[in-house]
């Protein structure tokens, strides 16, 4: 398994630079013909959605749309999938950010009974609290 990094998967998804995105092409298409699958952290995902919004201005549905076709897919592989479905299903109608879905998974998922915030958005989402 090979981990990428955010400027490998940003330019595989938005193809603005034909020869980076032919390199992170082949460099995922070399893993998976070798039986191997392609590893997304966490922090890389949510890096990853960060620059799709804010540098590429796609919305937040076509985000939710392009991070579940990825994890729909076998040859790419993310730190805690359950964590991330459930992020992006609360973050589909949520005013927080996904970084602020995400970490309120994440925290569940460890046994967290509340994550603590002082973001008026995040304090909304289920399982938050104000400090």
């Amino acid at each position: 398994m090979l981990g990428v990094h955010t400027n490998v998967l940003v330019r595989f998804l938005v193809r603005d630079d034909e020869a980076q995105f032919e390199k992170a092409r082949k460099l995922i298409k070399r893993e998976v013909a070798a039986g191997r699958r392609v590893f997304v952290s966490q922090l890389v995902l949510m890096e990853t959605e960060w620059v799709l919004r804010s540098r590429y201005s796609l919305p937040k549905n076509q985000i939710i749309e392009t991070v579940s076709g990825l994890l729909d897919t076998t040859d790419v592989r993310f730190e805690d999938e359950p964590a991330i479905e459930e992020a992006l299903y609360t973050w589909k109608d949520a005013a927080a950010d996904f970084a602020d879905c995400l970490i309120g998974a994440k925290n569940r998922r460890l046994g967290c009974r509340a994550t603590a915030t002082c973001d008026a958005k995040a304090v909304k989402l289920p399982g938050f609290v104000a400090a």
